[in-house]
């Protein structure tokens, strides 16, 4: 059995960091909205996590029940950071399973 090109898996090595850090920087700069009471509180983040805008429609404003609000704010953010987790897997998931795929190969 012949050994493999060390010099071929480096470059594949190399190859695969950029993709990973191509899919990185595509990742941080995308935004995502998550929702929450049908749309009655929107938290927009980026795909870093930072929040960068908050909608709250007004007809959820009430003084008389704050802890509804609290909970559709909650429930929007978290909406938006199930949402950066899929779009970091969308993005992420074929270059770690190409990685993964080929260092069995190579191990293997």
């Amino acid at each position: 059995m012949s050994q493999p090109d060390m010099q071929a898996i480096l470059q594949q090595a190399q190859e695969m960091q950029l993709q990973l850090q191509q899919a990185q920087k595509e990742i941080l700069a995308t935004d995502v909205s998550g929702t929450a009471g049908n749309g009655l509180v929107t938290i927009t983040m980026t795909g870093g996590g930072e929040v960068k805008d908050v909608q709250i429609s007004p007809e959820v404003v009430d003084p008389e029940d704050v802890d509804t609000l609290q909970d559709l704010i909650a429930g929007a953010f978290a909406d938006a950071h199930k949402k950066v987790g899929q779009l970091a897997e969308q993005k992420m998931g074929p270059l770690s399973q190409g990685l993964g795929g080929g260092l069995g190969g190579m191990l293997g």
